[in-house]
């Protein structure tokens, strides 16, 4: 949530910023300060009649009971009474509109990052070179039929389209991938986090997914609880309405968790299999820090994202995301993308941002300066470390063999015991 302060003042930075990521149409600024200086008006009127409200306590201790004075300080309290409840009824009110207000405007972008969707994006960086067969390659739907790898079909009986199945040697490599994120995360020194898998409305609406992206994730009938879409959510909350020492900063976190998403909206052709599913499994890292360090924690993110990437021996490439195109609680991102040789695209597999203090206001997470200063706002800063699906698309197209094996990465061997993976 944006700091209605900064709006009041900064008006016309707050406005250009969030011009980058909304339609002007969208936007009202207008609104809501006229709702801020209503509520400090009823705050300053609500605190005014409540003091007289409270005065009445020495004056009718100091008047006779049943006199006339004594009647008519009653009758003018009752009187003051209702006043103080209207008014508090009206700050509510109040209060209620301009948080509801505040809670569906996106964070502002940073200074650097462009307007616009993803058409804006920017490639920072491309590492290696896009795989050359000297063979009709097959996609890694064919691959998994072959290689007994995925059973797509079972998935779709199980539970409906868009969900998939590991077997065999397939869910072996997608579990040797997950193992190798721990082992890189624990060296790190990234503390691990088994967390929940369904969470409380409160815990989406501080990770910033609630109100406004409610219809993206599985409710629970008759609860305000839903699955996870990422554990991102569960990480955000770990120091809800807490204030943590600015001395144990920074507090570095990764989770292994299925994610359950809806994913919304259309698929295109070319998006079977493993590339759009509803379920998918994902190692997620997090950090807490200050305002000064978060610029680093942010590079450092990036860097870990990228060398497991890079250690898997995947061609791929860094983009700068446009402010439209970045998620609504980030400041910034950068998205790291494999190439995906059967369809010859990129596609995300680790989405990197700094969030600055956006979550933190939403779920009141401070930490307390060692120099005895007031409490300041903790910065949050997440980023997948990796999500596996379309990496498995990656892996099993770009290692695939003209005898239809696909070869071992130098890196997950020794999760796996096998040099390649071959028709049995």
């Amino acid at each position: 949530m944006l700091d209605i302060k900064k709006i009041v003042e900064e008006r016309e930075i707050v406005e250009k910023g969030l011009l980058k990521r909304m339609n002007p149409s969208d936007l009202d600024l207008d609104t809501i300060i006229t709702l801020y200086n209503k509520k400090k008006e009823l705050i300053r009127s609500f605190e005014e009649k409540r003091a007289q409200q409270n005065s009445f306590n020495s004056k009718m201790a100091q008047t006779e009971k049943g006199t006339e004075e004594f009647l008519k300080l009653v009758t003018e309290l009752k009187v003051l009474a209702t006043e103080v409840k209207d008014l508090e009824e009206r700050l509510n009110e109040t209060d209620k509109e301009l948080t509801q207000k505040l809670e569906v405007l996106p964070n502002i972008p940073d200074e650097d990052v462009v307007a616009g969707g993803k058409e804006n994006n920017q490639e920072i960086k491309s590492v290696g070179s896009k795989p050359q067969f000297t063979f009709e390659i097959k996609d890694h739907v064919q691959l998994g039929e072959d290689l007994k790898l995925f059973d797509f079909e079972t998935a779709t009986k199980l539970s409906g389209s868009n969900f998939s199945m590991y077997t065999g040697m397939g869910a072996r490599l997608e579990w040797a991938l997950i193992n190798y994120f721990i082992d890189e995360h624990i060296k790190d020194g990234y503390e691990m986090i088994i967390p929940p898998h369904i969470v409380g409305e409160e815990s989406g609406y501080t990770a910033g997914q609630l109100p406004k992206f409610k219809e993206d994730v599985y409710w629970l009938d008759n609860t305000n609880q839903f699955l996870i879409p990422t554990a991102e959510t569960v990480l955000t909350n770990i120091f809800r309405d807490e204030i943590v020492d600015e001395k144990d900063l920074p507090k570095k976190f990764f989770a292994y968790t299925p994610c359950y998403r809806k994913e919304a909206g259309s698929y295109r052709n070319n998006e079977r299999g493993l590339i759009r599913v509803h379920q998918f499994n994902k190692v997620e890292m997090y950090q807490f820090t200050t305002k000064e360090k978060a610029d680093d924690a942010f590079e450092e993110l990036v860097s870990k994202a990228e060398k497991l990437v890079e250690g898997l021996g995947l061609h791929y490439r860094i983009s700068k995301l446009a402010a439209g195109d970045c998620s609504a609680g980030a400041a910034r991102t950068y998205d790291i993308e494999v190439w995906l040789p059967a369809i010859g695209q990129y596609y995300e597999v680790s989405s990197v941002s700094n969030v600055r203090e956006y979550q933190s206001r939403r779920g009141n997470m401070r930490y307390k300066p060692v120099n005895g200063t007031k409490t300041e706002y903790l910065q949050t800063l997440n980023a997948s470390g990796l999500a596996t699906s379309r990496l498995m698309v990656a892996l099993v197209e770009t290692y695939q063999q003209q005898d239809g094996s696909i070869l071992i990465p130098e890196v997950l061997k020794k999760y796996m015991g096998v040099d390649k993976i071959e028709k049995r």
